[in-house]
């Protein structure tokens, strides 16, 4: 059972009183009305199976994403299209940044690759120009990239990304790249560089922008339409249910709703920052919804005992004790979590 196993993610608040999640990064707003309205009326055909090809979704991210129908496949969220990735591609080794979201080097361990680390540095943990040379000796069979990245937030530079993506061309070294949480940004997709690298898989989701976790629908885009069809066959069939398929052609009709979290994320980001370094609290640039902190350790445990989650990196390699995420939420949580933090601090100092 999952439950005998440690989850190694945030959001996860069943079986213990959370009245604030701020371990989980997704869209403030929550979801559109119009989608939980979408998902609502898919549930009354529930006696069918769903599509097994997504074909109405597919149509829906070709329009939205500007790319073909058959560049396209939807999977149960990101992590079940990572998982199928790696089952396709069967790579020996793959090579990842360090700290970064768990599921690559889990989905690839699964299949039997070994995971070569690139490790970034606080405060900001930008890959540098010696990522060129890791490459080269490494010669990983792919390269797993986020950006921004999690757990840090920070966007890989646009002309850093075209490099590596040549040099990985020219190592016969498939690209992951993970824009999942790229929409809470400024920074445009990599999409516009798929015609160049067939190499290249951009993963995306609902999950964040639309705050979809529950929904488990995602997508990814490549140019590579072999690697696509071993993917399809390493999935289940009928694995996107009804409503999320509903949810996810619903969503796409609502992208000013992406725009207005992006305003509210990037000024309480602003906010929150400030507000922590007050309580001595070091905060790492961030470009996401959310930001990484170095804090007390067992800041964590005092915040859960007040019903307010956060999700502890200390399981990240590169991190450890004392490491936390926060997501950027609405205005009035964030000042209930600053408040509980000067709490929890005035207590730790006996004031």
């Amino acid at each position: 059972m999952l439950y005998e196993t440690q989850n190694p993610h945030g959001g996860d608040v069943y079986g213990m009183e959370v009245r604030l999640d701020f371990s989980s990064n997704v869209n403030p707003l929550g979801p559109p009305p119009s989608v939980i309205s979408a998902m609502q009326r898919a549930c009354a055909q529930v006696r069918q199976y769903p599509d097994p090809y997504c074909r109405a979704l597919t149509r829906a991210i070709a329009a939205h994403e500007g790319v073909p129908e058959r560049s396209i496949l939807c999977g149960a969220g990101a992590a079940e299209l990572i998982y199928a990735y790696c089952d396709a591609l069967r790579p020996k080794k793959i090579a990842e940044l360090a700290p970064t979201f768990s599921e690559y080097s889990a989905a690839a361990a699964h299949f039997g690759a070994s995971v070569a680390r690139f490790s970034l540095h606080a405060p900001d943990f930008t890959p540098d120009e010696t990522l060129f040379s890791f490459l080269e000796s490494e010669k990983p069979d792919a390269l797993f990239l986020c950006t921004p990245n999690n757990p840090t937030g920070k966007t890989i530079p646009r002309a850093l990304l075209e490099a590596v993506l040549q040099q990985c061309k020219k190592q016969h070294t498939h690209v992951l790249l993970d824009e999942c949480f790229l929409d809470f940004t400024d920074e445009k997709s990599a999409q516009d560089l798929l015609p160049q690298f067939e190499n290249l898989l951009i993963l995306k989701a609902f999950t964040k922008n639309f705050a979809l976790a529950g929904a488990r629908v995602g997508y990814c885009l490549t140019e590579n339409h072999a690697l696509l069809r071993e993917m399809s066959q390493s999935s289940q069939p009928w694995n996107v249910s009804l409503p999320a398929q509903a949810a996810g052609v619903a969503a796409l009709q609502e992208w000013s709703w992406v725009l207005r979290a992006r305003k509210i994320v990037r000024e309480e980001r602003t906010f929150l920052s400030q507000e922590l370094l007050s309580l001595n609290i070091s905060v790492c640039p961030s470009e996401a919804n959310y930001l990484l902190l170095r804090a007390p350790v067992g800041l964590g445990a005092a915040l859960l005992r007040r019903g307010i989650a956060i999700r502890s990196c200390e399981n990240y390699p590169g991190l450890g004790p004392g490491w936390y995420r926060i997501a950027v939420r609405l205005h009035e949580e964030n000042e209930a979590l600053l408040e509980t933090m000067r709490r929890v601090t005035e207590e730790a100092h006996g004031i």
